[in-house]
């Protein structure tokens, strides 16, 4: 994107708010700069309740562990798919959040997809991983899903509110889902927008 001199409205997209148990994650926030937006993730599904957009968005957010089993659609050339849940099984639950490189993985590992890295700031920095995802609530099922590479979180079973549940700020990363009664899943890590001058 080559622009000439002037004023740039620059908008830092806010990360979304995580779910509660039984209740429905917000996409999070488009990141923009002149003509490019960079799309909010999409809210993981929770066990029983419809995403008002599908659980999609730059990266989909993982399908749930009960009614709604496919995670959602991302957006093209910006990220990929969430992981599908399953209804049954040792691997009752669901599926990872989708990473900028990768489509989040299914009920079997519930790990976030990985992202992509740049070197725009001069070093290497990976960003726009995918949250994992979790077992369901009830006893036996207890797999926490790892966060992609990238700011994504790792899935807990930490009771309320945990903040390592949170997506890594100014990366785009996903949060980790929540697993049990009372909890709350994490929220997104906001974006970012970098620009470089290249005289």
């Amino acid at each position: 994107l080559t622009l000439g001199k002037g004023s740039y409205t620059v908008t830092v997209g806010a990360g979304g708010a995580g779910g509660t148990d039984g209740g429905v994650a917000a996409q999070g926030n488009d990141s923009v700069f002149a003509t490019i937006t960079s799309v909010g993730g999409g809210g993981a599904r929770s066990y029983n309740v419809v995403q008002p957009d599908d659980a999609g968005g730059g990266s989909g957010g993982g399908g749930a562990g009960i009614t709604y089993l496919t995670g959602g659609s991302g957006t093209a050339n910006q990220g990929y798919d969430g992981g599908d849940g399953v209804a049954s099984g040792n691997d009752y639950g669901g599926g990872g959040g989708g990473g900028a490189s990768e489509v989040g993985y299914n009920y079997v590992t519930k790990a976030g997809g990985d992202g992509v890295a740049s070197s725009i700031t001069g070093s290497s920095v990976t960003r726009a991983g995918g949250g994992g995802g979790a077992g369901h609530r009830s006893t036996g099922n207890g797999t926490l899903g790892a966060g992609g590479t990238g700011g994504g979180a790792s899935a807990t079973a930490t009771a309320g509110v945990d903040s390592n549940r949170n997506g890594t700020a100014n990366t785009g990363g996903g949060a980790g889902a929540s697993k049990g009664l009372s909890q709350t899943g994490g929220t997104g890590g906001s974006g970012i927008v970098i620009v470089r001058y290249i005289p």
